[in-house]
């Protein structure tokens, strides 16, 4: 159902970040297939989540340090979510993929097998 006939039919959206999409996102971490060892935040930022995790590989932080793993944005015009992807040689985001439910994003951000989002 997209923003319009929510509205239309009175059903509001929740403002972006909010808790309760928040501890979703937190949830479904928890069934990630890589470094399931570690314990990914979940931040609320403008308009999304950034998950962020300790970097166990040593692949981006030779230290171990947390980096950027995904910033799951809410766009509201489309009522879609959007899946982006960290390039930490270029330290920019990448649009990775567009979702009508938040679900189907975090399935891709757990499964990950080309390993963009896990480093």
């Amino acid at each position: 159902m997209n923003a319009a006939v929510k509205k239309r039919v009175g059903i509001e959206c929740p403002a972006h970040p909010n808790e309760f999409d928040r501890k979703r996102i937190e949830r479904a971490l928890q069934s990630r297939k890589r470094y399931r060892y570690v314990s990914p935040k979940v931040v609320p930022l403008t308009a999304g989540y950034l998950v962020e995790s300790p970097c166990c590989s040593r692949n981006v932080d030779s230290e171990g340090g947390i980096i950027d793993i995904a910033f799951i944005h809410y766009e509201t015009t489309s009522a879609t979510w959007q899946l982006f992807r960290k390039d930490h040689v270029r330290e920019t985001w990448e649009l990775h993929s567009v979702h009508q439910r938040l679900n189907t994003a975090t399935d891709e951000l757990n499964a990950d097998p080309d390993r963009l989002f896990w480093q």
